[in-house]
């Protein structure tokens, strides 16, 4: 007994100056992980991580005396923070909402911006931010600002006020605004403080677009039109789809000035590469449909998607060939606005045409990857990136003290291969913990539900 008093002594008073001995059965410590630093890639190892409240409350090398805290045991694993789909939508209610914010989760996406809003979206938002709903972070647009929706200024005016007053995050600009409503809008917007995104009407340009600082242009809409010299004298209504009409009149000596503008005002951009790899390509619909993840949606969505994608393919004015140079012009865009201009952040427009929630982020990483980008930057699109252009650095997008506790857990480092961002271990959100056993139960739920749609 005299042997081991003064050691029973010593682990008594260790647990009772432990500063997390009272962390009760709700926090969880994540031990002995590889934490990735996505500003420079790093890594530091075997770290113990302490989340209490749904914050990272510690890092250390080790932990002791954690009271009655869940242990994960992240040995041999990597710790990122969870990511950001910056073109994402969200349903207008219905029966599926849950699952398809559900998928979002099970990919590792604990932030999205939802690009179409809605009424229902601001009491979403809200019961995500309460953990009343398992959910991504969302922030959500108004409702869609388009040449139908706002045709006069005074409809500028109104709209824009009314959005900002209901309490959404921005506003979303769609196709088909006149120059003098747009400019009307942007003013209003600048006068009562707040941002917009979104597409680049016809009218308006991408070259006026970006001097009007949008907070972000999304699928680098515009700057393939911004690239034809004017002495080409096109009808900017024949550009067809984001400009595809236009590939062969393109002038590439034009980009570095356009691109040094989004420098110069400070404008984001969000490629959605995979819209154009899966939707847009010339890649056969019947191969896209069997894709493990198509089985997450209904097959009546499924069956329209390969419709649309089949008339658009067998469209006399497509053209494979033009497509690959129509592409390839957009891979040096999105190449050159990583390298030279303001930044990208990480966005695949999900759910779309062969996009699921969640699993097209991976095509759209693959697309960035494919662009020239390497796995840092596009992890930064989707982790640093989104929180620097929200203003919320050191709130979300790091794994560091005092941020939200959005993180997931993987079995090998994505700055080495970005593939090892698939299937992750598990996924935190604010604090919510969902194991791979729990992410698999849930996903095949999801799957059983949609075959009875």
């Amino acid at each position: 007994m005299k042997t081991w008093f003064p050691l029973l002594l010593i682990l008594v008073a260790c647990q009772k100056s432990s500063p997390y001995k009272d962390l009760d059965s709700s926090s969880y410590v994540i031990r002995n992980v590889d934490i990735i630093n996505v500003k420079d890639g790093s890594i530091s190892q075997g770290k113990s991580v302490v989340i209490n409240e749904g914050k990272i409350t510690a890092i250390a090398d080790d932990i002791s005396g954690f009271g009655n805290a869940s242990i994960i045991d992240g040995s041999g694993k990597y710790l990122l923070p969870g990511l950001a789909e910056m073109h994402a939508h969200i349903p207008q209610g219905g029966n599926f909402t849950d699952e398809m914010l559900f998928l979002y989760l099970s990919n590792g996406i604990t932030t999205i911006r939802g690009m179409l809003g809605h009424p229902s979206h601001l009491d979403l938002r809200r019961q995500a931010e309460n953990n009343e709903i398992l959910s991504p972070r969302i922030f959500t647009s108004g409702p869609s600002m388009n040449g139908n929706s706002v045709k006069t200024w005074q409809e500028a005016v109104e709209k824009v006020e009314a959005y900002k007053e209901a309490g959404y995050d921005f506003l979303k600009l769609h196709p088909g605004i006149k120059l003098d409503v747009f400019d009307t809008l942007v003013k209003t917007a600048n006068d009562v403080g707040i941002t917009y995104a979104g597409h680049v009407s016809i009218f308006v340009g991408v070259n006026r677009a970006v001097e009007s600082k949008y907070a972000s242009i999304d699928h680098v809409d515009g700057f393939l039109e911004g690239l034809v010299p004017e002495s080409a004298g096109v009808d900017p209504s024949e550009n067809g789809f984001f400009g595809y009409n236009f590939t062969d009149l393109v002038d590439m000596s034009l980009m570095d000035d356009l691109i040094a503008k989004t420098v110069e005002n400070e404008v984001w951009v969000v490629p959605t590469q995979s819209l154009f790899d899966r939707w847009f390509s010339p890649e056969d619909p019947e191969i896209l449909a069997q894709a493990p993840e198509m089985k997450y949606i209904p097959k009546t969505m499924l069956d329209r998607w390969v419709s649309s994608k089949k008339n658009l393919i067998s469209n006399p004015e497509y053209s494979a060939e033009k497509w690959q140079r129509f592409n390839d012009i957009r891979m040096s865009l999105i190449k050159a606005l990583q390298d030279n201009g303001h930044g990208l952040i990480l966005g695949s427009d999900a759910p779309q045409v062969f996009n699921i929630p969640g699993f097209s982020i991976h095509h759209e990483l693959k697309g960035m990857i494919d662009a020239g980008i390497t796995p840092l930057e596009a992890i930064q699109s989707g982790t640093i990136n989104p929180a620097i252009f929200f203003g919320m650095e050191g709130e979300f997008g790091e794994i560091i003290e005092g941020a939200s506790a959005d993180v997931i857990l993987l079995n090998g480092n994505p700055v080495e291969n970005i593939e090892n961002l698939k299937n992750p271990a598990g996924v935190m959100v604010r604090g919510q913990w969902m194991d791979r056993e729990a992410i698999d139960k849930k996903l095949n739920d999801i799957a059983e539900k949609a075959r009875g749609m």
